[in-house]
């Protein structure tokens, strides 16, 4: 194994090791919130349910292809790679249209209420959570169709034209319509919800920037005021995440675009960028998110407490 492919090899392990923590303390964090509070806010399910997309994202991309690169090729048959392209797709998916709507819900969570059907609609949040997170399962579950059915298990080191090259798998489409056609149509999806996160991020911005003249000229804040405007910056901070990796994935799925059969190394690229959303938003949630760090610092103090406990009486 010469050193490009080692280092390569390193990050990949590193990005999904890192990933899978964080994702999984996050959901950790969350589950003993809820069983301890039996109850979790709008922005918290949507938070919780976004470290599963992410989770899902590493777990069908990253390792498989951590895997790959150290050498253990042929991991999958023609139907797995279907099945572990689907997950991606529709990981990768929920966690853009989850993205867009933890800022949306934000958004109106600390909007002024200002006329009756905005006090209406800021009271039934927690209601619609749940049919939100129904409906974008259901239409990210159609949308990511495309891309299971075009994809196959390398035979051998041949890849034909307008293949997108996994390593552990290929998705052929067989002829540049069908290429086109399914990049142009994810592009466009991803560019819908990136434009609305931004939109709703512009306006939490300038809400903050009010709340903050508010304060200064106040000297005190509301409790509860205080505690959405901290949310509201963790919301930003996740959306300016997202779109610094998204620019980067996109620009390199573009040029992919315009070619018939793209590097291999691109390809690994791509997956890097776009897999490193999946793999610090937990550490930011985590450092963020007052909740959550409280749970994990908890739990981290009770472990020593029986640790201690367990220890033999030396005296």
């Amino acid at each position: 194994m010469d050193l490009c492919t080692t280092v390569k090899g390193v990050s990949f392990l590193l990005q999904s090791g890192l990933g899978i923590l964080g994702n999984v303390s996050v959901l950790m964090a969350y589950a003993h919130i809820a069983y301890v509070e039996s109850h979790l806010q709008p922005v918290d399910r949507i938070l919780a349910h976004l470290a599963f997309s992410n989770l899902l994202q590493l777990l069908t991309r990253g390792v498989p292809q951590t895997m790959f690169i150290f050498g253990l090729h042929n991991l999958l048959d023609n139907s797995g790679c279907k099945m572990v392209i689907y997950a991606y797709r529709l990981g990768r998916a929920l966690s853009i249209c989850l993205t867009c709507m933890l800022s949306f819900f934000q958004a109106l969570t600390i909007a002024p209420s200002v006329g009756s059907h905005l006090t209406k609609l800021k009271s039934r949040l927690s209601q619609l959570v749940m049919p939100a997170f129904l409906g974008l399962w259901i239409l990210n579950m159609m949308v990511c169709l495309a891309a299971p059915l075009f994809s196959i298990a390398p035979r051998n080191s041949t890849v034909p034209p307008f293949t997108l090259n996994l390593g552990f798998c290929l998705v052929n489409f067989g002829d540049n319509l069908s290429y086109v056609v399914n990049g142009a149509a994810q592009s466009t999806r991803d560019f819908a919800f990136v434009a609305v996160m931004l939109a709703s991020s512009g306006y939490i911005l300038v809400l903050l920037h009010k709340h903050s003249k508010q304060v200064r000229s106040i000297r005190r804040a509301q409790q509860g005021t205080s505690m959405e405007m901290r949310a509201a910056k963790t919301v930003v901070m996740l959306v300016v995440l997202y779109t610094m990796f998204f620019g980067i994935d996109n620009v390199i799925w573009i040029y992919m675009l315009t070619v018939a059969q793209g590097p291999a190394v691109v390809a690994d690229l791509r997956v890097f960028f776009t897999s490193c959303y999946a793999t610090f938003s937990p550490f930011l949630m985590i450092s963020t998110n007052k909740k959550i760090k409280e749970r994990m610092v908890c739990a981290a103090g009770e472990q020593a407490a029986e640790d201690s406990t367990e220890k033999p009486n030396t005296k």
